[in-house]
């Protein structure tokens, strides 16, 4: 019986490693990785052993005989992915490297806890003899992972469990509450350590640059997600399901998110690790229209098919498309197996936005560009090509950005830390969004981390690492005297 993955993949590619035929693509050594919504398992030469199935971190991957109803779209996923192909070549095998002899074992500061920091700690831990400090302005590990990803999704939340694993190591120090910038600088940084890894990810958050953008009843949506976990920057009251529609500006995975926690029966949610204040006001909300507002056509859509048919599964016949700007014809036109191609089904009309339905929705709206957030002290309206639309609650979900670390360079075009394969500076790395921009999956870290520690390693080799003034006692002192 051959396998298929599921929308929960992280493309971690751990179940690439176990694979005793080479049959799950693309591969960390094949240009796709890192860039595909997730892996695929070839049909033709999958011999059903499941060793990926009990390697998979996030319980993605399972016997096609199991997957049936809206779970069986990931059978004919897997299988078209192949289409056309006569072979998907492995490349040449990368083995693990190792410091030479003359190097000493260097002390090195991870900065974040995210899954590029996890990636990260453990190529160090593998490959080096390393002393290993990670810090993290947050008071509980875990970056994106436990504060980004939707609390109804745990299996993708479960691989948090395997980078925590990496604070059990003997070589690994976690110190929580610390904010490089704020608790100690940079300099000092360098002060105390060999090498100074940064892992902060992009915590800024893009806005789409109109007016009344920023008045009460406006949020990021990736704010809202992390309302709903719990996140200690994002208040318990910062959530105002007060009004009847809210409308989310941008379609990708993380507006899928919010659309599809504010629609959810809270009830389900109450299953999940959903935080208690978010539960409760979700269980009083008023909201029952949801409207995905796109700046472009559906042929644009920027959530990856998996989210799509998770939403779908979710929200059942509760979902219609806005005929606006000729949404039906082009899905209808749309290819077989696209993003756009998967709304086809979906019911077309022309939406009144003068009313809310009684029964919760979701309205897709492409081809939308938002003009104008109306109101005085709260959010009442917002203006798009063609509708106004009634409501109290706007989420942006236009893309995150980097933002900038004192006595570090920065790209403000890009949101990123400049750097070269990893390296700011011999002794100074980066990671993760901070290194490449706001882009990839959680498994797109696994070969960014392994980059970034080959340059941190050459530099080990060559002897230009930093030399600290201090020794490795000195830098708990200097956080209890900061504290």
């Amino acid at each position: 019986m051959t396998y298929a993955i599921t929308q929960s993949c992280c493309a971690d590619a751990t179940c690439v490693s176990v694979c005793p035929v080479n049959c799950i693509h693309p591969t960390p050594d094949e240009p796709d990785f890192g860039t595909t919504d997730r892996l695929y398992i070839d049909p033709r030469t999958c011999i059903g052993c499941g060793a990926c199935a009990d390697a998979c971190p996030v319980d993605a991957i399972f016997p096609i005989d199991k997957l049936t109803g809206p779970q069986a779209v990931h059978v004919e996923l897997n299988a078209e992915h192949f289409t056309g192909t006569q072979e998907h070549p492995w490349g040449e095998p990368r083995f693990p490297r190792s410091l030479p002899a003359h190097a000493a074992a260097p002390r090195v500061a991870v900065v974040g806890t995210g899954p590029a920091a996890g990636y990260a700690i453990q190529s160090l831990v593998r490959s080096t003899d390393a002393e290993i400090t990670v810090l993290d302005r947050m008071s509980e590990p875990g970056g994106l992972v436990k504060f980004g990803v939707a609390p109804d999704h745990p299996s993708t939340k479960r691989i948090g469990s395997t980078f925590a694993s990496n604070y059990e190591h003997p070589r690994v120090r976690l110190q929580l509450g610390v904010e490089v910038g704020r608790d100690v600088s940079h300099a000092e940084l360098t002060e105390h350590f060999n090498a100074v890894v940064y892992a902060v990810g992009a915590p800024g958050h893009r806005k789409p640059g109109i007016p009344g953008e920023d008045l009460p009843g406006t949020l990021p949506a990736r704010d809202f997600v992390g309302w709903c976990n719990g996140h200690p920057d994002v208040p318990a009251d910062a959530v105002d399901l007060s009004a009847e529609r809210a409308v989310i500006v941008g379609n990708g995975n993380v507006a899928l998110d919010a659309a599809r926690l504010l629609l959810t029966d809270p009830e389900e949610l109450a299953r999940t690790e959903i935080a208690e204040h978010a539960l409760a006001a979700l269980r009083t909300s008023k909201v029952r229209e949801v409207v995905l507002l796109a700046r472009r056509g559906p042929e644009h859509a920027a959530c990856t098919r998996s989210e799509l048919l998770g939403l779908r599964e979710a929200l059942g016949e509760r979902m219609v498309v806005d005929a606006h700007g000729g949404a039906g014809e082009t899905i209808a036109a749309a290819e077989t197996g696209s993003t756009a191609g998967l709304l086809r089904d979906l019911p077309v009309a022309e939406i009144d936005y003068g009313a809310v339905p009684e029964e919760r929705r979701l309205v897709l709206r492409f081809s939308s560009p938002p003009a104008e957030v109306r109101g005085d002290a709260q959010a009442r309206a917002l203006r798009t090509e063609g509708a106004e639309l009634e409501t109290g609650l706007v989420m942006w979900s236009v893309g995150s950005r980097g933002v900038a670390i004192p006595q570090l360079p920065f790209d403000e075009a890009t949101g990123t830390i400049p750097n070269t394969g990893g390296r700011v500076e011999p002794g100074t790395y980066v990671v993760g969004w901070a290194k490449r921009g706001a882009s990839g999956g959680i498994g797109a870290n696994r070969t960014c981390a392994s980059e970034t520690v080959d340059a941190l390693m050459d530099d080990a080799a060559e002897g230009k690492l930093h030399s600290p003034a201090e020794d490795a006692k000195s830098f708990p002192k200097l956080l209890r005297s900061r504290r």
